[in-house]
């Protein structure tokens, strides 16, 4: 005998009902329901049907009032769907359930997201890692590992940016009501950078060995070199860097690793100014700084500028997708209205929170401005992850060495590329626009990743006005 207390729990569809009543039936059991009586005569089966039909129409209307609540909610700026990492509910007066941060993981997200938008983790395999080494941070796989999509799911998140989008539900992106772990700008800095690339690989045979490995290319394929320990006849082991490309000249013609590695040191002891050029340097620096917060107020009305034309832009889109009557060309129409969509709402956070610095001048800068007075310093240490840096900070691309001959003109960060254009020049007196603006971002992004490994960084970077230390001759 199989017993239900209501007719609307055996089943949600009136045919699957049927189907399962006559299951039973031939498997000898007998259906019982306090609530009516199952006959066979033509009367118990129509009012069977009849309420069988109305708790399909119940089953069905209670899932649409729910999704309609769902939507209604989302357009509200509410997150209804399970708190992603790093989130939990809790319930505030006037919200309801609303997202608030659930740390320890909050944090390792935040440090996560950041650090890939400023350089510090350059690929997607380094957040893995870095994700992979908390230990409270929840892991997918039984041997402590994280699929790599749920490393890409998380960078691609809006919600930790504060913000959320359903386009299942024709809910473009919007502000949310719970507070985000990052802002929308470096959200938008994570896209980019996923569609654009990184700069240093991140291969799992790098190690303190051959820091150069994967980053430094050959001069003459311009393929990555790789590098191996060779042993001689008398069993000594010799370090070498090499090119593997088949097809090209160089192929198997090995380097000396101290060659090459000495070679990258006195380029890089050439990339630091001298000690009377920085010094005048940094003060041009404070100087053009505080022209920029003077200057706060005007940015603040540019940006109010910006957003009106981008409302503008929008209506002419809008216009546009009405009178069109080409499906390829609404397609494309609706694309760059998303893109003017989150421009504007970027636009928007900015001036909200104000363009004004909310930190000192040697509280953004500091660490920046010690590697910016020599990068050698920090490439002594003994910590591969320093040497990584330094390549990161340092060089816009990879370097090309040629064998023989040695390195190529560097392509280096702006900073350096700054120093580069205007040592023993007059006009580096002056700094303004989109150059100073270049500028000063690197900057900041360079002590971002430099902040997140300041306890282990060498002491002469972490002192003020570090002083300026060329190292041995070479």
């Amino acid at each position: 005998m199989v017993i239900i207390d209501e007719l609307s729990r055996f089943a949600r569809k009136v045919p699957v009902h049927f189907e399962l009543r006559e299951e039973i039936r031939q498997a000898g059991g007998i259906l019982e329901c306090p609530s009516m009586e199952f006959k066979d005569d033509a009367d118990s089966e129509f009012n069977e049907y009849i309420q069988a039909s109305a708790a399909q129409y119940q089953a069905r209307k209670n899932a649409e009032q729910t999704l309609n609540r769902m939507k209604a909610r989302c357009f509200n700026g509410y997150w209804v769907f399970q708190p992603p990492i790093g989130y939990r509910y809790e319930k505030q007066s006037g919200h309801g359930k609303l997202l608030v941060r659930d740390e320890p993981n909050a944090s390792i997200i935040q440090e996560a997201l950041e650090g890939y938008a400023s350089g510090r983790f350059d690929t997607q395999a380094e957040v893995k890692r870095f994700l992979e080494s908390q230990p409270e941070f929840p892991k997918d796989l039984p041997n402590g590992q994280i699929r790599n999509q749920r490393v890409k799911h998380i960078l691609v998140r809006s919600v930790y940016a504060g913000y959320l989008e359903v386009p299942n539900w024709d809910i473009p992106l919007r502000e949310a009501r719970h507070v985000g772990l990052i802002s929308l700008e470096t959200h938008q800095k994570i896209q980019d950078r996923l569609t654009g690339g990184a700069r240093v690989p991140a291969r799992k045979d790098i190690n303190a060995d051959f820091p150069l490995r994967g980053f430094v290319l050959c001069g003459d394929c311009h393929k990555p070199l790789t590098a191996c320990w060779s042993k001689s006849k008398t069993g000594k082991r010799h370090p070498y860097y090499l090119c593997y490309n088949r097809e090209c000249e160089s192929h198997r013609k090995s380097i000396p690793r101290d060659r090459l590695e000495t070679d990258f040191e006195k380029l890089l002891r050439k990339l630091g100014p001298t000690e009377s050029v920085f010094k005048m340097a940094r003060a041009m620096f404070k100087q053009a700084w505080n022209i920029r917060l003077g200057q706060a107020e005007e940015r603040q009305k540019a940006i109010g500028r910006d957003i009106v034309k981008a409302d503008r832009q929008i209506e002419q889109l809008v216009d546009r997708i009405v009178d069109s009557e080409s499906a390829t060309a609404v397609k494309a129409y609706e694309q760059r209205l998303a893109k003017l969509e989150k421009e504007k709402l970027v636009l928007s956070e900015k001036l909200k929170k104000g363009t004004g610095p909310k930190r000192t001048f040697e509280e953004m800068f500091e660490l920046a401005m010690g590697f910016l007075s020599n990068p050698w310093n920090l490439w002594t240490s003994e910590r591969l992850a320093d040497k990584r840096t330094v390549l990161k900070l340092a060089f816009s691309d990879r370097l090309a060495y040629q064998r023989n001959e040695g390195f190529r003109t560097p392509q280096v960060s702006v900073p350096f590329e700054f120093f580069r254009n205007s040592t023993g020049k007059c006009e580096m007196a002056r700094m303004e626009g989109e150059a100073s603006n270049a500028l000063f971002e690197e900057l900041e992004r360079w002590n971002h990743v430099l902040s997140a490994e300041e306890n282990r960084l060498p002491d002469d970077l972490k002192q003020p006005h570090a002083p300026i230390r060329k190292g041995p001759s070479l």
